[in-house]
């Protein structure tokens, strides 16, 4: 399956956050506290419950399970490129 430029997520790192654009929509991802239970050394951590909706003014519209498993797919991704971790909870 060929896929068209745009049909990916692009994942930016800024101040703190992440900040996924995808399909003419944004969502920014703000780091969760790491769990006194985290056996990871990550760099980010990330709820997952924090990422339902896309930001404003697309806020009305759900994050759908396989837009999600995309997305997540491209942080990963964008952080091995910079030699970071991410742990997901």
């Amino acid at each position: 399956m060929t896929r068209k430029r745009g049909d990916r997520p692009e994942v930016a790192l800024t101040e703190g956050a992440i900040r996924v654009s995808w399909k003419g929509k944004v969502r920014t991802i703000l780091p969760s506290a790491k769990p006194p239970d985290a056996e990871d050394e990550a760099d980010f951590f990330v709820d997952l419950d924090d990422v339902v909706c896309w930001d404003p003014p697309d806020d009305d519209a759900e994050i759908e399970m396989d837009e999600l498993q995309r997305i997540l797919e491209a942080i990963d991704e964008a952080f091995e490129r910079m030699g970071l971790v991410v742990a997901y909870e």
